[in-house]
């Protein structure tokens, strides 16, 4: 029995948040509060998700914002539907290999900012789903970003640390007062973007992409010499598709298909499924290593073969394959770690042969945020939405209070790339929302809906926190705080320059003895701060028998679950 006030069989500081008509778990209280008044209100998860979607971009700005991007994944009980929703912008039609290829590409400013597609994703999934007005679901970030909210302590030391945001004048204006940048417990105010809000509320997305506000985005972007023009943000669109999927241990776990890295998770549960981590252990040396390894297989994959599937064909059966899975778990050794990892061959596992034009292989933290809502009739929502790095480009456009993203930065100037930068192609992304349903044979039962933040940690998190629920029975609370790795791999890394010393970053809670095992091994092993792992994951259970509904938000960041 686990000696934390609320864990049931292992460590947990906070109590799971129970209800049995609604629950939210989102990176910010406020936003999760934003989420259950709404479903109070009589509104179903679409509605609940996009509340959380528009405050959580105002109570969390270094997260997420209409100046991004992100995914959705949407689950309708009444007719057993799960939809994704891709709205990830596009490299602006200026923005050419040649270009970027003189001075490389910035982390900050306006050259660091790709087509802003948030809002078009939200608008997709209010349409098809929702029940409310959307004034209605916008009202509680409007409200926060025109009366205020007091900053927490995390926020304020990520503003600190920020070389651009309180300098430049347009963000200056927002995060900085007397010439310093705002401390904790001062009221933040964003009474501009409250008004860009309150316009689309009246007038629809039309005013972001193609109305005045887009003028004054485009206006202030070229004024500043980047590449964004209005073709650019009249042209994008949200893309609707199916979820992919794997089984695993009685369970199909499903994820966003390319551009998102979803097919990584669950080509990461294959490969485990290969091996018994219910014998190896929770959190020993052994199914650590069995773990790590099946991550870096996975990521040798990513590299060669995924990038925007409009431009190069992807091969996602053959990633998905049991087969595939089963002839990679074979390079895995238990007593030691792969001195090279290579890519396999996926091709040959959907019947057809890979295109002739094939690519070869050639870190700062990604501030993510992400949150999930169930509702009373069993539809739930998954939803990740990003600026790439901290406050993105850390440049406000214009008068619009709306911070533009840096995801630029995840581009590859290697014209030989899979994932190489062209004009109006979306790059590869690390978001990858999940769910995951009971099998029966009565048919397939929601059992768990998770995601987080984290760049590259992403799928390494989700794939922790699913096996710990899965394997070892852990509860959401329990699964969220316990102690995580991210393993760090040379090539493969999303952000620029994608190259960084091999390293297995292990939280300090781990045991010395996991350790010395992992070492013993030959992975390179750091010991960071007990809560220091990147991601900040936000799960909510439900319980297939009787219907309750579990949630609960890493103590990582500022997350809160709320039930009703």
């Amino acid at each position: 029995m686990a000696s934390t006030p609320h864990g049931q069989i292992f460590a947990s500081n906070r109590p799971v948040i129970m209800g049995r008509r609604g629950m939210v778990s989102s990176g910010h209280s406020l936003a999760s509060q934003a989420g259950i008044s709404t479903l109070q209100r009589g509104g179903n998860a679409v509605d609940a998700a996009l509340a959380v979607a528009a405050a959580v971009s105002v109570v969390e700005p270094l997260m997420s914002g209409i100046g991004g991007d992100g995914f959705i994944m949407v689950y309708t009980s009444a007719d057993d539907t799960l939809q994704v929703i891709n709205a990830t912008g596009s490299a602006p039609y200026e923005a050419t290999l040649e270009r970027y290829q003189a001075t490389g590409i910035p982390m900050k400013g306006v050259l660091s900012t790709s087509v802003p597609s948030l809002l078009r994703g939200w608008t997709a999934m209010h349409q098809r789903y929702g029940t409310l007005p959307l004034s209605d679901v916008l009202a509680p970030a409007i409200d926060l970003a025109a009366n205020g909210f007091p900053v927490s302590n995390l926020l304020a030391k990520n503003i600190a640390e920020d070389p651009v945001l309180t300098v430049f004048p347009t963000s200056a204006a927002v995060y900085a007062r007397h010439g310093r940048p705002i401390r904790a417990g001062e009221m933040l105010y964003q009474e501009d973007l409250a008004r860009t809000f309150e316009r689309i509320a009246s007038e629809g997305e039309g005013v972001f992409y193609e109305g005045d506000v887009a003028e004054e985005i485009v206006r202030f972007i070229q004024s500043q010499d980047g590449l964004i023009s209005m073709r650019d943000l009249a042209d994008q669109r949200a893309r609707w598709s199916d979820a992919i999927s794997t089984t695993y241990h009685g369970h199909t776990v499903y994820e966003a298909p390319p551009n998102s890295s979803g097919h990584v998770l669950l080509q990461e549960l294959s490969l485990a499924e290969q091996f018994d981590l219910r014998t190896l252990g929770c959190n020993t040396a052994e199914s650590v290593h069995v773990m790590v390894e099946a991550k870096r297989l996975a990521f040798a994959d990513r590299e060669v073969y995924m990038a925007d599937p409009e431009w190069v064909e992807v091969p996602v059966p053959g990633l998905l394959s049991k087969d595939y899975a089963a002839e990679r778990a074979r390079l895995i050794d238990p007593a030691r770690a792969m001195a090279n990892v290579p890519h396999g061959d996926p091709w040959r596992y959907q019947g057809a042969q890979p295109p002739k034009a094939t690519a070869g292989v050639s870190a700062p933290r990604e501030d993510t945020t992400c949150f999930c809502v169930v509702d009373q009739w069993g539809n739930a929502v998954s939803m990740l939405q990003s600026l790439q790095t901290a406050f993105g480009s850390s440049i406000i456009a214009g008068n619009t209070g709306v911070l533009l993203n840096n995801r630029m930065t995840y581009w590859h100037l290697d014209p030989n790339h899979i994932d190489a930068l062209a004009p109006g192609k979306r790059v590869r992304h690390t978001m990858n929302p999940v769910m995951v349903f009971k099998d029966s044979d009565a048919g397939r039962k929601l059992a768990l809906v998770c995601g987080t933040p984290g760049a590259d940690t992403q799928v390494q998190t989700n794939f922790q926190v699913v096996t710990h629920v899965l394997d070892f029975g852990m509860n959401v609370a329990e699964a969220v705080e316990a102690p995580r790795w991210r393993h760090v791999q040379d090539g493969t890394e999303s952000t620029i320059p994608h190259t960084a010393p091999d390293e297995l970053r292990m939280e300090g809670r781990f045991p010395a003895d996991v350790l010395d095992g992992l070492r013993g091994r030959g992975h390179p092993v750091s010991v960071i701060d007990d809560w220091a792992a990147t991601g900040s994951e936000v799960m909510i259970q439900v319980d297939t028998e009787t219907g309750a509904l579990y949630g609960a938000a890493d103590p990582r960041r500022d997350g809160y679950a709320i039930g009703w």
